[in-house]
């Protein structure tokens, strides 16, 4: 089948909208229906991004507006908070429609399937109301689930976002001056990204997220306790049969550095080091926070959804 499939998005002029609509514009099978935008109402999608080519316009469509477009998708990348109004008039206009959610309004929502691929696929047949994993959250869960069975303790994971993760809106976090020589510390407890890996991995964790001067990418470095002593070779066994036939997913035996990872689409995990006795073990992982940490993962969703090749549209 060739057939198009028509994808909107709601919150398009963001850095992770912007993605996606590249995405989209070179996917053999989706083509955007509408990009809603209530600062760039009118203007011409193409005069902002080149990668499309087309007559689109922005659009400022209001919830009941965006469910009644017929889409058979409706990506929204819209701050927390924001998507329930749009999912209830989806569900009472157009319940067919596909929803994908890049909030992180519906991650506790029993009711969604949370997609993070690599780890719930297999539950991804035939769902339409998709819950897309947080980025820090994806860093950490790679980092910690193939280890999950054999941990004693609370998982402890320091991370450092660029600061393209702190949106467009200005704020402290996205101010290249005030980041200027600096690491930025906040939500040092109770962030939402560690209640939701806290949730979907049934285990507590503790997370420490911090901003940096660079613009994308996220590292993550996990402080694993185990429950009895391991090697390294049983280590690394251990992730590699996890994710060695993933494709969006690379287990490196050396440390992943960020500068690595930015504009990639894929997640890295590797410099596996070992306390002395076996028992503690320290994991770093890395992704472009708006890539596999949001568009390409929402990409994976979509095509998973319609029943696609999961990597369909997404350079390898």
């Amino acid at each position: 089948m060739t057939a198009k499939i028509s994808l909107g998005l709601v919150g398009a002029r963001g850095h992770v909208g912007a993605e996606l609509i590249r995405l989209v514009a070179a996917h053999p099978r989706f083509e955007l229906a509408f990009v809603s935008s209530r600062e760039r109402d009118g203007q011409r999608l193409a005069d902002h991004e080149p990668s499309y080519a087309g007559d689109l316009r922005y659009t400022n469509l209001d919830a009941e507006a965006a469910a009644g477009q017929g889409a058979d998708a409706l990506v929204l990348a819209l701050p927390n908070a924001m998507a329930a109004p749009f999912v209830a008039q989806v569900d009472a206009r157009a319940p067919a429609t596909v929803v994908v959610d890049l909030s992180a309004d519906y991650r506790f929502d029993d009711g969604w399937h949370y997609g993070l691929p690599e780890l719930t696929r297999a539950d991804a047949a035939g769902k339409r109301r998709i819950s897309n994993p947080g980025c820090y959250a994806t860093a950490m869960q790679v980092a910690i689930a193939p280890m999950h069975d054999v941990l004693a303790g609370p998982v402890q994971c320091f991370g450092v976002s660029g600061y393209s993760g702190a949106g467009t809106s200005p704020s402290d976090k996205n101010d290249p001056d005030k980041l200027r020589d600096n690491l930025m510390p906040y939500s040092l407890t109770g962030h939402v990204h560690e209640r939701e890996v806290t949730r979907r991995l049934g285990l507590p964790v503790e997370f420490m997220p911090h901003v940096a001067a660079h613009f994308r990418g996220i590292t993550l470095t996990a402080n694993l306790h185990l429950s009895r002593p391991f090697d390294l070779d049983e280590v690394r066994g251990r992730y590699y049969a996890a994710y060695g036939a993933e494709p969006l997913v690379e287990v490196t035996g050396d440390t992943p550095w960020v500068s690595r990872i930015a504009g990639r689409h894929h997640a890295e995990v590797g410099g596996f080091t070992l306390a002395a006795d076996g028992r503690r073990l320290v994991v770093v992982s890395t992704l472009d926070n708006l890539l596999k940490g949001a568009a390409t993962q929402a990409l994976q969703n979509l095509n998973l959804a319609f029943g696609l090749p999961e990597t369909m549209g997404i350079p390898a």
